[in-house]
């Protein structure tokens, strides 16, 4: 470190670290699922490992995705999905933003957009990385385009937590 400098003025800030984030969400989701190829509707990725994800399509503008993420897996302390990720795409910044999240056992990350701005940006933050976290692992796992089907039918019964 050079004399005389702060660890503040070689940082990134809470801001640029958020937009990093998102642009490597980007990147993870077109690289994973290719939204930008589907139609609305509702998809499930299945690779054998009892963890079947859901990507629900719910719009699809000019320049903008609007899509849900979730495991097919119920949480029995909010009766949701868990974990779960609602999620705009912008094709032309190419970010993806964590709108909210949910990511399991009762902690449901909300944010209130009257809230101080530090606060806001704690928990976008907080999303944006859960996300990127979330894809990495997903990939990891094995899910892609390849593994993705249209989901014709709800199942009857559901993976739980306490299976």
């Amino acid at each position: 470190m050079m004399m005389g400098s702060r660890a503040a003025d070689w940082l990134p800030s809470r801001f640029a670290m958020l937009m990093g984030l998102q642009a490597e969400s980007y990147q993870q989701i077109v690289r994973l699922f290719a939204p930008q190829s589907l139609r609305p509707g509702q998809y499930l990725s299945t690779v054998g490992d009892g963890l079947d994800v859901q990507l629900h399509l719910y719009a699809c503008h000019t320049h903008t995705l609007e899509l849900e993420l979730t495991y097919m897996v119920c949480d029995p302390a909010t009766g949701r999905h868990s974990p779960e990720a609602q999620i705009r795409v912008y094709s032309d910044a190419r970010m993806a933003e964590a709108l909210h999240c949910h990511p399991g056992r009762g902690r449901w990350l909300h944010l209130d957009p009257h809230g101080p701005t530090q606060i806001i940006l704690r928990y976008r933050l907080h999303m944006a990385t859960f996300l990127s976290r979330w894809l990495v692992y997903l990939a990891e796992q094995g899910h892609s385009i390849d593994t993705l089907q249209p989901r014709v039918a709800v199942p009857a019964a559901e993976v739980s937590f306490e299976s």
